[in-house]
């Protein structure tokens, strides 16, 4: 994931300083210091980092800082309200017309991924914000990117315009427009052709559109693998088309972030939008603050709960969680319950999401989640009898099982252990619930893979 070395870098240089009474102008120096290195590692201009510090270091001084008792958390305040501000503030949503369709003229550097990205923010716009959507394929230079994009097109239903390649784009674009006001469609996406580099005829090609159905939004995909290139891409853009808003992609990648904490400050563009897989609903409203926390190590709770929203079956949540509280559920239910977790994203990803839980290796979410899966193929090997009431399984129906899903008797004794002991953390959650706490060492399925 993006900005995890940056993360890990100032979660220790904050617990360095919660280990001082007083900060002095010396150690806030050292910690500056230590923030700045931090920064350019990441691969954030240098520009940005010498102001930030800046910023930084005389907000601390007019607050007062030096005097408290305990000034690592005004400091780790000041730099979080910095990197928001550094990442957009509330500058990232799209402002959505009332009485006639929202046009949105998505562009790029060929390869960035555009075509697919265009699909996403259609998917998003659709299931996420109930938006009915109108895809447009500009792009007549490269037919595979028609073939892609009708291809996503039909896996999330979204109709698509299309007149092939042997019309311009400027024509097509002005046609899908004319189609989305006259079939009354909330938004529109036009996605154009990208280049291996930025030239001339794009750029004019691009201008001709934009004067041709005047878009409400012009987005520019950039890659956050990219780093640095991203800030150039988006400048040489922005001076022709001014671009409305970005969405950067691969934030779950190797990146080092440095790009997207970057090219807000360096070209006045908001990112709106951030892709973080390959799936077609991995991309996601970009929240500054939301961003902030995370590279600070803070968790992000309400994207965990819009993702539980989401993903989660609210009927079955409540049934299942009444099961729970009164201690009488069964195998299904906790294979059912796996799946709702499974649902919301990987492990990894969503430990993340959660304040103070810490790091996993790839090993250990790698086995975590190969645990799941082989509790799975058990419980899926019994028995309804079996699911319903496991108490009856005895050493040859163990067998049996162990058999039937390929694995061995100790692995369904694993199994067996684990609903064991959530049925008798459950038969407590009653009077813990009333007195306010929650059971030791409660986790659900935090204790997969250990």
């Amino acid at each position: 994931m993006a900005f995890e070395n940056l993360t890990e870098k100032l979660s220790r240089i904050f617990k360095k300083l919660r280990g001082q009474a007083r900060l002095t102008e010396s150690n806030m120096d050292e910690m500056l210091k230590e923030i700045r290195i931090a920064l350019l590692e990441a691969d954030v201009n240098y520009k940005v980092v010498k102001e930030f510090i800046a910023s930084v270091k005389e907000k601390a001084i007019g607050q007062d800082v030096l005097t408290k008792l305990n000034p690592s958390q005004m400091i780790t305040k000041i730099v979080h309200d910095e990197l928001e501000d550094l990442l957009g503030g509330g500058e990232n949503e799209i402002k959505y017309q009332n009485n006639r369709p929202t046009v949105i003229l998505l562009v790029g550097l060929q390869g960035s991924g555009k075509t697919t990205s265009a699909g996403k923010l259609a998917y998003l716009m659709k299931n996420k914000l109930h938006k009915k959507v109108l895809l447009a394929a500009a792009d007549v230079y490269r037919p595979a990117a028609i073939d892609q994009l009708s291809q996503i097109a039909k896996s999330i239903d979204v109709p698509l315009f299309s007149k092939g390649v042997n019309v311009s784009p400027v024509e097509i674009a002005k046609e899908a427009k004319e189609k989305a006001f006259n079939e009354h469609f909330d938004v529109l996406i036009i996605d154009t052709a990208g280049r291996i580099a930025i030239d001339e005829a794009l750029m004019n090609e691009l201008a001709e559109i934009k004067k041709e159905v005047s878009p409400d939004e012009i987005l520019l995909l950039v890659d956050a693998m990219s780093g640095q290139d991203a800030v150039n891409v988006a400048n040489a853009f922005n001076d022709l088309l001014s671009l409305t808003g970005i969405i950067m992609s691969k934030l779950d990648g190797d990146a080092r972030g440095g790009s997207a904490l970057s090219i807000r400050h360096m070209t006045g563009v908001p990112i709106k939008f951030s892709g973080i897989g390959e799936k077609v609903s991995d991309l996601d409203i970009f929240h500054a603050d939301r961003m902030a926390d995370r590279i600070l190590g803070m968790g992000d709770v309400m994207t965990l709960v819009e993702k539980a929203q989401e993903e989660i079956d609210e009927k079955e949540a409540r049934r299942a969680a009444n099961k729970m509280m009164s201690g009488k559920f069964d195998l299904d239910d906790m294979l059912n319950q796996m799946k709702q977790v499974q649902k919301m994203g990987s492990l990894g990803g969503l430990i993340k999401l959660i304040p103070g839980m810490p790091k996993i290796t790839p090993e250990q979410q790698a086995a975590a989640e190969k645990e799941m899966k082989n509790f799975e193929v058990i419980i899926n090997s019994m028995t309804f009898e079996e699911r319903h009431n496991p108490e009856i399984l005895q050493y040859s129906r163990k067998i049996r099982i162990a058999n039937g899903s390929g694995k061995q008797v100790s692995d369904v004794n694993r199994v067996i252990k684990k609903y064991e002991s959530s049925k008798e953390m459950m038969k407590k959650m009653e009077q813990y619930r009333k007195s306010g706490k929650l059971p030791p060492g409660m986790g659900g399925f935090g204790g997969f893979g250990r």
